[in-house]
């Protein structure tokens, strides 16, 4: 459970941040290089490698060499653990929604 829990703490902090939520959906269709992203944003080569260090350490990336190039793309798989947790709440909303406009026609109907 420990594990679970810094894996989501992990995850939940790295999508926290507005650029890296860009640079997640930059990579999600393209394998691109670390250059490639930072041309996008108005911030130092080093900042976006920072970014670029926070999602790899959720496991939300994956970096590897291609000759002198670092290549970056999503690990798609590593949002599950966040999409589980999102879903239980979820349900309870919706049966929570549910509930209240069975009540509100109830009430109407009255």
């Amino acid at each position: 459970m420990v594990e679970y829990s810094l894996s989501l703490d992990s995850i939940f902090s790295a999508l926290s941040d507005p650029t890296r939520r860009a640079i997640l959906q930059q990579v999600s269709s393209n394998e691109l290089s670390v250059g490639q992203i930072a041309k996008h944003y108005d911030l130092t080569f080093a900042a976006v490698s920072k970014h670029l260090k926070v999602l790899e350490r959720a496991k939300l990336i994956i970096k590897r060499r291609r000759g002198k190039q670092q290549m970056v793309h999503l690990a798609p798989q590593s949002l599950e653990p966040a999409a589980q947790f999102i879903e239980i709440y979820r349900t309870m909303w919706e049966s929570r929604f549910d509930a209240l406009e069975q009540y509100l026609n109830e009430t109407k109907e009255n």
